[in-house]
């Protein structure tokens, strides 16, 4: 089950270093919104379409739980990704790259607290810090341009205070005993519920222009027609929405049930190295020393992290 574990983690961890470039060149044609609507919707619907055919249960044992999921939805999918998505438009992206891969520490800190968790120690923090500082290498790419954005740095410590809050909950539902694509679907459904309200006010005039139209969702015909019949943004979506939502989600609650919270949370920072891979490989993108030292410092960071690491029975 633990190599299992490391397997699904991996996986995960290559799929979600890819969305970049989906997002990226969806945001062409679609506002971050409606690709945040249509990546879990899809989702949802193949999570539902497998519940039936696999007999799956529907249903939850009760409202506890339903509240579980709910908070889930929240944290995990609503709340997370737009938060992020709003701090980029109000910091630089290099901000909210370094800002947000302090997400594992704060899982840590969290699931001490509420898990009752002891994996963190010195040696787990020092690790970390190590892979944060390669994240800030990487996420810079020789262009030193961090600066203090007090409004969108906000919002992405919020993102990553939010992902902790999830990740704590998710060790809550996998204790519960229901099968990960229930877990996950209910996740998907509530956050679809919570985003709907949203959904509709982006609509309308105030909605369509705010944040620069990252709010906006254009129910026009024409547009509609144009941006659908597109070969490649049908492919990036259904790449979004089946592997990175539907499976990645699923893939990755499992590995949180086979190694353990906390240590599965120290493959978030191999997500940009991941990334920066494929820009180079397939994208042709030009990287700099810097990146090439900051990768060399993730996984130097994992490494030390996970290193006798060690939880509380």
């Amino acid at each position: 089950m633990r190599a299992a574990g490391w397997i699904f983690a991996a996986a995960t961890i290559f799929v979600w270093g890819v969305t970049f470039a989906n997002t990226r060149a969806l945001l062409v044609d679609f506002s971050p919104l409606e690709i945040h609507i249509l990546r879990f919707a899809l989702a949802w619907a193949i999570l539902a379409t497998v519940t039936l055919f696999s007999r799956l249960p529907w249903r939850s044992a009760g409202a506890n739980d339903e509240l579980l999921f709910a908070a889930m939805g929240l944290a995990g999918v609503a709340v997370y990704q737009l938060l992020e998505n709003c701090a980029i438009y109000y910091t630089n992206a290099s901000n909210v790259a370094i800002l947000v891969s302090f997400g594992p520490i704060v899982t840590a800190l969290l699931a001490r607290v509420f898990a009752k968790d002891r994996t963190l120690t010195m040696r787990f923090a020092a690790g970390a810090l190590v892979a944060v500082c390669g994240v800030a290498l990487v996420s810079l790419n020789g262009l030193v341009n961090f600066k203090i954005r007090p409004l969108g740095d906000a919002m992405a410590i919020l993102a990553t205070i939010s992902w902790g809050v999830y990740s704590v909950l998710l060790d809550k539902a996998n204790k519960r005993g229901y099968p990960q694509i229930v877990v996950i679907r209910k996740t998907f459904f509530w956050a679809l519920a919570i985003l709907a309200p949203l959904a509709l006010w982006g609509a309308t005039p105030s909605g369509f222009h705010a944040l620069d139209g990252s709010f906006s969702i254009d129910l026009d015909g024409a547009v509609n027609r144009e941006r659908f019949s597109s070969f490649v943004n049908v492919l990036n979506l259904f790449f979004l929405g089946t592997l990175a939502s539907a499976l990645a989600f699923v893939m990755w609650n499992k590995a949180c049930k086979a190694l353990g919270l906390v240590r599965t949370s120290l493959g978030l920072y191999l997500i940009p190295l991941v990334g920066i891979v494929f820009a180079r490989v397939f994208l042709g993108e030009r990287l700099s020393w810097m990146s090439g030292l900051g990768g060399l410092a993730i996984v130097s960071g994992v490494a030390i992290a996970n290193l006798r690491i060690r939880r509380a029975k």
